[in-house]
């Protein structure tokens, strides 16, 4: 280390050496740079620096064009969406509102450097929704949106949606539109031209808080599943958080989700619901449930 180093550099060096991901050693690194002493005697030490930095913009080139997530420590759930748009578009607001996440929220472009993860309660469940750095920035993650079960493109203008778009060629989740506005009072031109193109969409305000109820029903219906809730033999009232399935799950795959194997333990199942001819009537574990089913094993 060079003679005269600050105390800021050296945190910033401890910061860079406990990194994990190619966008946290950048971002560390440029702070190095900047936090470096400019002496002749640090010449070295600066041209070091420089040749790192472009080693790891090599890097993430690499891993932005294989579509891979650099961003460590994201467990998928059940229900996962992810909001994208330009910078200063309401991304982190709009996650503020719909989750139990408290992000940074800045006037500042691209405050947002690294995927922030929040959870919304629906109608019983947990939805991971996860808000992408800005997609023009150095720090957006392709892979976690290609990865995503449902798209929320944050926009405040028509021409921006074409423009996002051209970006999602292999993201499989399906996309809505979240169109935001300062304030909704007439929304028939927007509503029209989104319409006449086929846009799945909402139209928001994140100034006024308008329009959020609606944007949580459609997320929510995006994911296309069902919910189904289990109960222990002799009680009452069964959980009070659902199973996450696909339509047309059996009343096996709701006992390997339990846990693994569970299944071969069953004895008796009855069902309560949707799918029942009769409350508590016994079904096999072939038995096709549907949304709101209530579950009950016995086992050997």
């Amino acid at each position: 280390m060079p003679i005269n180093a600050s105390p800021h550099f050296e945190k910033a060096q401890r910061e860079y050496e406990s990194a994990q991901t190619t966008d946290q050693k950048i971002r560390c690194l440029k702070k190095m740079m900047a936090l470096a002493p400019k002496h002749k005697g640090a010449e070295n030490l600066n041209a070091q620096l420089r040749k790192r930095l472009a080693k790891l913009k090599y890097t993430k080139e690499k891993e932005i064009k294989s579509g891979k997530t650099t961003f460590k420590g994201i467990k998928k759930e059940d229900m996962q969406a992810v909001i994208i748009g330009f910078t200063n578009i309401g991304k982190s607001t709009l996650l503020s509102e719909l989750t139990n996440a408290k992000p940074i929220i800045s006037p500042i472009q691209f405050s947002t450097t690294e995927p922030t993860i929040g959870m919304m309660y629906y109608k019983g469940t947990s939805i991971q929704l996860i808000e992408n750095p800005a997609i023009e920035s150095e720090y957006y993650d392709r892979g976690l949106t290609n990865s995503a079960d449902t798209i929320l493109i944050l926009v405040k203008n028509l021409e921006d949606i074409e423009k996002i778009k051209k970006k999602l060629e292999k993201a499989k989740g399906k996309k809505i539109i979240v169109f935001n506005m300062k304030e909704i009072k007439d929304t028939r031109k927007v509503s029209a031209t989104l319409s006449s193109k086929r846009h799945n969409f909402v139209i928001i305000s994140t100034l006024t808080r308008q329009g959020f109820e609606k944007l949580k029903e459609k997320l929510f219906e995006s994911f296309e599943k069902i919910r189904i809730y289990t109960k222990e033999p002799n009680k009452k009232e069964p959980s009070k958080k659902p199973i996450i399935l696909n339509p047309n799950s059996t009343v096996k795959e709701v006992a390997e989700k339990i846990l693994k194997g569970f299944s071969k333990k069953v004895k008796e199942t009855k069902i309560w619901g949707p799918s029942s001819k009769f409350p508590g009537q016994k079904v096999g574990l072939k038995h096709k449930l549907k949304d709101k089913d209530i579950v009950e094993f016995k086992t050997i």
